[in-house]
């Protein structure tokens, strides 16, 4: 179980900036006139949307990212995050530019007297993102499959991505990474004793039998992590037929990366995509069959798709509990994906996987032949 003594120290890693403190940070950090800021929500750090004033032909608008203090001793893995948004940036992916601070750094660290203790954050500038968040919009399975073929190449093109200071993203007890499913036991008692923890034990003992064990046989990648329908941005346009298309215009959030597997992509991608859809079951398959456009799966990572959707439910609903625990006021935020995400859960813990698989699998599979379903 986790003690009141962790609980407090964790609410105590999560900044806490003014307005004002957040204005005069990118100011002297990075030079630029601020004419407004704005929070944005975020789990454990601090994010604001700083607007500038005109600055020669550069953007106007960005965003001010405030790692919390326990992220903020690891400057090598918010570099490499870092650097990993200029890679794909190049190789033609729609994400942030990431600014230079006035020492040419892609990140500084900033010391604040608490009057008990001095905190130090790691503070970053990034470029805003224009058009709305998935979660916005009804998906239609062809912006699904699109976003299963984005999962996928975005995961194949990391592949070719070099750094000194990569193995800062071998991260062996982060709660968010897929293989550390187990480790939400310590976190059940948020729970309470009731169905929804039942099935979370279920899991739990299911992915400790069925998937630690053919880790092996999965193949290893650097993962996103967190490609939910509010960290993938879209645009629309007019199609020929007048009708609305849209387009993938932000890739947001790389706070969560870590070394996983191809088959943990498409597991979190499919588990996000499903949360605001009225077909939650039908999502699987067009998301799958997107993303086996550019990779396709073994067997043996097929197999465990089921389960790993379903243990990223779990983590995604006991760690909202938990943080609604430690952070109320930001509740609303934390239970997004509680409004509808146990219900899918237990939908899908219901219905069994050969059930769901044979809609998965069916689904992806009339994209070869050209009639999606």
């Amino acid at each position: 179980m986790s003690s009141g003594n962790d609980q407090q120290s964790e609410a105590l890693s999560k900044p806490t900036f003014s307005e004002e403190q957040a204005s005069a940070l990118v100011e002297s950090v990075f030079g630029l006139k601020v004419s407004k800021v704005q929070p944005l929500p975020s789990y454990d750090d601090q994010n604001f949307h700083v607007y500038v004033s005109k600055n020669k032909d550069g953007p106007t608008e960005y965003v001010l990212k405030i790692s919390n203090t326990k992220a903020s001793k690891n400057p090598d893995r918010i570099e490499v995050q870092n650097d990993i948004i200029m890679f794909l940036k190049a190789a033609g992916f729609p994400t942030s530019s990431v600014c230079r601070a006035k020492g040419d750094n892609t990140a500084s660290l900033v010391s604040v007297d608490s009057g008990s203790e001095i905190k130090s954050y790691l503070v970053r500038l990034l470029t805003y993102l224009p058009g709305r968040p998935i979660a916005e919009i009804p998906i239609s399975p062809q912006l699904l499959y699109e976003i299963g073929k984005l999962a996928a190449k975005l995961d194949k093109t990391l592949q070719k991505f070099h750094h000194p200071k990569l193995s800062s993203l071998h991260r062996k007890n982060f709660i968010w990474n897929l293989k550390n499913v187990p480790l939400l036991e310590k976190y059940l008692y948020v729970l309470g004793q009731n169905r929804n923890r039942e099935i979370v034990e279920h899991v739990i003992h299911l992915f400790k039998e069925e998937v630690m064990t053919k880790l092996s046989h999965f193949r290893e990648c650097i993962n996103h992590g967190d490609l939910n329908d509010h960290n993938i941005l879209i645009e629309s346009s007019k199609s020929a037929s007048g009708n609305a298309e849209y387009q993938v215009s932000g890739i947001l959030d790389f706070d969560d990366m870590s070394y996983g597997y191809y088959v943990f992509e498409l597991a979190i991608t499919i588990m996000y995509m499903m949360i605001e859809s009225k077909n939650p079951i039908q999502v699987g398959g067009h998301v799958l069959a997107g993303f086996e456009s550019i990779t396709p799966l073994t067997g043996v990572e097929k197999g465990a798709l089921f389960l790993l959707v379903c243990s990223r439910f779990c983590q995604s609903l006991v760690m909202a509990a938990y943080s609604c625990q430690l952070y109320p006021e930001n509740r609303d935020y934390f239970m997004v994906t509680a409004k509808t995400g146990w219900k899918h859960l237990q939908q899908m813990f219901d219905m069994g996987q050969k059930a769901v698989e044979e809609i998965w699998f069916e689904t992806a599979k009339s994209y070869e032949s050209g009639i999606s379903m």
